[in-house]
């Protein structure tokens, strides 16, 4: 006996355990998937390259593939299926944009069994994971699928415009038909790439209302979390600011063309790895390079997280590596280091009546801007507030700027040098009227200082310590003094003394403070004897 979900259109699971879609299980399904992509991409490779018209977006080919095989196509265990490709030459150009080539398509696709990953969601969709980590398959519903026929043109135009984006990057939409039931199929680029441990996974929205992850989820071993979980897990996840300024803008214009589509209720897919834990844990579980293979470098052309923004050429080209796998290298508040992969999902919800119903009803019961259906303006720029407030923040860069007291301390310092040149020369103004008031006759040191010059009859006495320095400093500035007057024949009126005993009148103090003062002046200086 087999559960479904509460949609009742898939995530049931038949009496033997495996997982079944629609009455189809998923081995079906996945053989399915194969033999049709398999057999339209190498039908296509006949049709002549040609400029996209507008009746190619509204081209449907149809294909049946019998269990017993025909013609045109090979023989399979499975049921018997019709295959439907939507728009194959308008998908084949988008693969062309993103540098696919076919074969690359096929290979990837068709060459490995494809991985069957678990939905985090309520929508109960299945998701395929090719082998080599670059395309994602998801069954989409009816208005799901209908809704992006529509879209197609807008989102031609928007390709054309700017391929960087973390839009979703469909490159295929199909159906199969078998056993009464459509099942509906979209190939996107992948955002997860399975051999880089992601700690932290959150579904993020911009809203509060019933944002947190379920007891359920959280029992898993790696849980999808919530906007509010993540306001309870993290400060901000930190960025510098070219790589923040490049992130919001995509963000920006990303959302500016879902809101010009009426399309809402989309979300952010946001995985973070921290590399200070990656030398201990490895990938999760059946992920490729868990066995010690890194795998095949991506082809796809802006598939990668560092790619898909508007950021420096540079700094794409130095942050794509084979250990980020194109992450985003961030910071936590805990200065952890970090690679961000994330892209915009879900963008498949149009603002239609029920929609617009479902609001209503909300709003009547709680916060009519918490709940996350809301009108597409007003959903995108909360979305965008919450983004660029509460979970992406820019990293303050230290430049050196002075502060208040450095900057007050500059006029003072003036003014204070200022005051130390004036009161130096109110000092040397002040010894110089000294000098001229206070001169006195140095009769007294004639036969004591000069004595021994003037007077070689009379044995000088024995001079004081003080005397002894006076006598000594002034004996050197005759010599000095000497000198000057044999080099410089300009000066020599200033470098000739008469000395007599009553025409000096210098102190031996005060000419030793003279002396000492005349020293450290230059050449040029001459020491003022006043006769």
């Amino acid at each position: 006996m087999s559960t479904t979900t509460e949609n009742g259109v898939g995530g049931s699971r038949n009496m033997s355990g495996e997982k079944t879609y629609k009455k189809t299980t998923s081995s079906a399904l996945k053989g399915a998937i194969q033999l049709g992509i398999g057999y339209t991409v190498g039908n296509l490779t006949s049709k002549p390259d040609r400029d996209v018209l507008m009746q190619d977006f509204y081209v449907v080919e149809s294909v049946f593939l019998p269990s017993e095989g025909s013609n045109l196509t090979p023989a399979h265990h499975y049921p018997d299926f019709r295959f439907k490709t939507y728009a194959p030459l308008a998908f084949r150009y988008f693969r062309e944009l993103f540098g696919i080539k076919p074969d690359d398509y096929l290979y990837s696709i068709c060459n490995e069994p494809l991985i069957e990953l678990s939905n985090p969601g309520a929508s109960g969709s299945l998701f395929y994971l090719t082998s080599d980590d670059e395309f994602i398959i998801k069954t989409v519903q009816h208005k799901e699928a209908e809704f992006l026929q529509k879209l197609l043109p807008g989102y031609y135009m928007n390709l054309n415009q700017n391929p960087r984006t973390l839009l979703p990057k469909f490159y295929g939409l199909y159906c199969i038909q078998s056993g009464g039931v459509n099942i509906r199929l979209v190939v996107m680029n992948n955002v997860l790439p399975r051999s880089v441990k992601m700690h932290y996974k959150y579904d993020l929205k911009g809203s509060t209302y019933k944002r947190r992850a379920s007891r359920k989820e959280r029992e898993k071993a790696c849980p999808v979390y919530k906007d509010l979980d993540f306001q309870d897990m993290h400060e901000g996840l930190y960025f510098d600011a070219d790589t923040y300024n490049a992130l919001m803008k995509t963000l920006q214009r990303d959302c500016r063309v879902l809101e010009s589509f009426k399309i809402m209720d989309y979300s952010l897919l946001l995985a973070v790895h921290v590399l200070d834990q990656s030398p201990k844990e490895g990938g999760e579980p059946g992920q490729a390079g868990g066995d010690g293979k890194r795998p095949v470098a991506q082809r796809v052309l802006y598939s990668t997280a560092m790619e898909s923004i508007q950021g420096d050429g540079k700094a794409a080209e130095a942050h794509t590596t084979d250990d980020t796998m194109g992450g985003i290298p961030a910071k936590s508040h805990k200065e952890e280091k970090l690679l961000i992969f994330l892209g915009i999902i879900d963008i498949l919800q149009s603002y239609r009546f029920i929609k617009k119903l479902e609001h209503s009803w909300k709003a009547l019961v709680y916060d009519g801007d918490s709940v996350s259906v809301h009108r597409p303006g007003f959903y995108a720029n909360r979305f965008l507030k919450f983004m660029s407030t509460s979970v992406f923040r820019k990293t303050q860069t230290i430049r050196f700027s002075p502060s208040k007291r450095a900057r007050t301390s500059i006029p003072a310092l003036k003014s204070f040098s200022q005051e130390i040149l004036s009161s130096q020369k109110e000092e040397n103004e002040e010894e110089s009227r000294d000098r001229l008031g206070g001169a006195r006759s140095l009769a007294s040191l004639d036969g004591q200082v000069f004595g021994s010059y003037l007077r070689p009859d009379l044995v000088p006495d024995t001079p004081s310590f003080y005397e002894g320095s006076s006598m000594g400093t002034i004996s050197s500035i005759f010599v000095n003094l000497e000198t000057q007057s044999e080099d410089r024949d300009d000066m020599a009126s200033s470098s000739t003394f008469t000395l007599e005993d009553s025409a000096i009148c210098l102190t031996s103090e005060q000419s030793t403070m003279d002396v000492e003062v005349d020293m450290d002046q230059d050449d040029g200086s001459v020491l003022d004897v006043y006769l």
